[in-house]
């Protein structure tokens, strides 16, 4: 087994020696044509475009190359849950895991949420459910990995830069049901346009079960009649436990403990696709209302920081698109101070302009998109730049008085000044702290003098 990376020795730290105690033979700092025409097999990691050209030799020569997650899938026992989607990936993911555990069933979680699917081999069985995020990176070189509940969250513009087209990111996400038969779910989201019109052109090999905040579900949209859970009269309805006409009330809107509508699709699709594995039966919903009101989300999701003065600061450095961004100011009725940019993915920031004429009371720029984001945001709302997130956030403070929200909520990717959202989400938080250690440090010695 060999293992390569365009990066030197000297940037990989401690993983290139516990690659070598596994016998693993490393070459870096390029990618040599032979070796990869040669290989037996080649898995790629999902930062690394598919088209490189070392890749394209090795198809010529007739290698297989395939991601992760197809690797682990012949491998992994028992059946697997799939989530993929432009947003809520990782807190759908999580929230499956928790309420498939509150249910009593044996479950891993894995895939692109942090966990490789490959270190959760041995742990599987033939009676474990393994809660996969897939990404479009990912799926996109899959070629027999089969998701037995296939979860769509939403479909917006991302990662154009990687795919070249928004058509063709919506046919890398397509993927998920590659390997589905009659047998398996596919459980979709019923009010983002971009995954009904994949459905309506492409179709699903498994049954489809929809969620929507719409107020219910009207068959003729897509002329199917399918079985559902949607949000009505401040509560959540679903008519896959009775599985008929009748429906059963799961919880209400207010014993969700996370913010944002986005968040009620979350637990939506979370909740259908736990029926879907498990059986819709009434004896489960106790136990997994009670997992929904105990979840207190994923970090770097719109995750409380701390309060300044009556200033709070919000975390949500996992918004690198648009639309999240558009989700998380969405979550917050008005006085927000705003930070956005990072690394730029082809993505419109105009969409962003409406939220922010009505919502936003600054808009602080970092990063190498910063350019882009305040030509299209031009005359949207007071703008300032920052050289980098410990300046955005004094920034911030400077222009906030109590009441105020500050947002993390670049719309872009971290890579320009971050190692990954996480990195970036650990100094906003750090940034803040040290910001209201220094207030209250000011304050502590006013009350002495």
């Amino acid at each position: 087994m060999i293992a390569n990376d365009l990066k030197p020795e000297a940037d990989l730290g401690d993983v290139v020696g516990e690659l070598r105690k596994l016998d693993v033979m490393v070459s870096l700092g390029g990618h040599p044509e032979s070796l990869f025409v040669n290989a037996e097999l080649i898995v790629l990691s999902p930062g690394v475009p598919a088209d490189l050209a070392p890749l394209e030799s090795a198809r010529r020569a007739g290698i297989e190359i395939i991601s992760e997650p197809e690797l682990a899938g012949r491998f992994l026992r028992g059946r697997m849950i799939g989530v993929t989607g432009s947003n809520g990936k990782t807190t759908v993911t999580t929230l499956v895991g928790e309420l498939l555990r509150a249910a009593g069933v044996d479950v891993i979680v894995g895939g692109n949420i942090g966990t490789p699917l490959t270190s959760l081999i041995e742990a599987s069985t033939e009676k474990t459910w393994t809660v996969a995020e897939l990404s479009s990176f990912q799926l996109e070189m899959i070629d027999s990995l089969r998701v037995n509940v296939a979860i769509v969250t939403n479909i917006t513009p991302d990662h154009l830069d990687r795919h070249g087209s928004f058509g063709d990111y919506v046919l890398a996400k397509y993927r998920i049901f590659k390997n589905q038969t009659a047998e398996d779910w596919a459980v979709l989201n019923l009010d983002s346009l971009s995954v009904v019109e994949m459905v309506i052109a492409n179709g699903v090999p498994s049954k489809e079960v929809y969620f929507s905040c719409g107020g219910g579900l009207d068959p003729n949209r897509l002329n199917r009649g399918p079985a559902g859970i949607y949000v009505r009269d401040g509560r959540i309805w679903t008519t896959l436990v009775s599985e008929g006409a009748s429906e059963t009330e799961v919880m209400g809107l207010d014993e969700i403990p996370l913010r944002g509508l986005h968040n009620v699709e979350n637990v939506m699709a979370a909740l259908a696709a736990v029926f879907c594995a498990i059986g819709a039966r009434a004896q489960y919903l106790p136990v997994l209302r009670d997992a929904v009101r105990r979840f207190k989300g994923v970090e770097h999701r719109i995750e409380y920081v701390a309060e300044i003065a009556g200033v709070k600061f919000y975390n949500d450095s996992k918004a690198t698109n648009v639309d999240s961004t558009v989700k998380a100011l969405e979550a917050f009725e008005r006085n927000i101070i705003v930070i956005l940019g990072g690394k730029d993915k082809g993505s419109d920031y105009t969409v962003l302009a409406p939220l922010i004429r009505n919502r936003v009371k600054q808009i602080i720029l970092i990063g190498a998109a910063s350019d882009r984001i305040a030509g299209q945001l031009e005359g949207a709302g007071a703008m300032c730049r920052a050289k980098s997130m410990h300046d955005a956030v004094v920034k911030a403070m400077e222009s906030a008085a109590s009441g105020d929200i500050v947002l993390l909520a670049p719309a872009c990717a971290s890579f320009d000044m971050f190692d990954n959202y996480e990195h970036r989400g650990r100094v906003f938080k750090q940034a803040v702290h040290d910001l209201a250690s220094r207030a209250e440090s000011n304050i502590a010695g006013r009350l002495t003098t």
